[in-house]
């Protein structure tokens, strides 16, 4: 990245799908232009041999052992549904 990178703010703006006003357009450029000369500093660094992580610490699973305990009813499971039909759950259709 030898030459000064430039992200168009509107055109991010409008693919988020959010309305920044003239101030805030001025305010994210800027902390957009440091975010990018911070990773364009990264690269200068030496990184041969590195091997790459995901993490800085060794990760292990945390989760507690899956326990088999009592099932709800179905009166149990359904109480807090906003809206039910024979004994299911009814949920807005999301695909036609």
């Amino acid at each position: 990245m030898s030459e000064k990178t430039h992200i168009d703010i509107e055109y991010t703006a409008k693919l988020a799908r959010i309305n920044l006003t003239d101030a805030e357009k001025e305010k994210l450029s800027g902390q957009l232009d440091s975010i990018i000369g911070y990773v364009e500093k990264l690269e200068e660094l030496d990184t041969d041999g590195v091997e790459p992580t995901a993490h800085p610490h060794p990760v292990y699973n945390v989760w507690q052992e899956d326990e088999v305990k009592g099932e709800l009813s179905t009166e149990e499971a359904l109480k807090n549904a906003p809206a039910q039909r024979d004994n299911m759950i009814v949920v807005p259709k999301v695909v036609d």
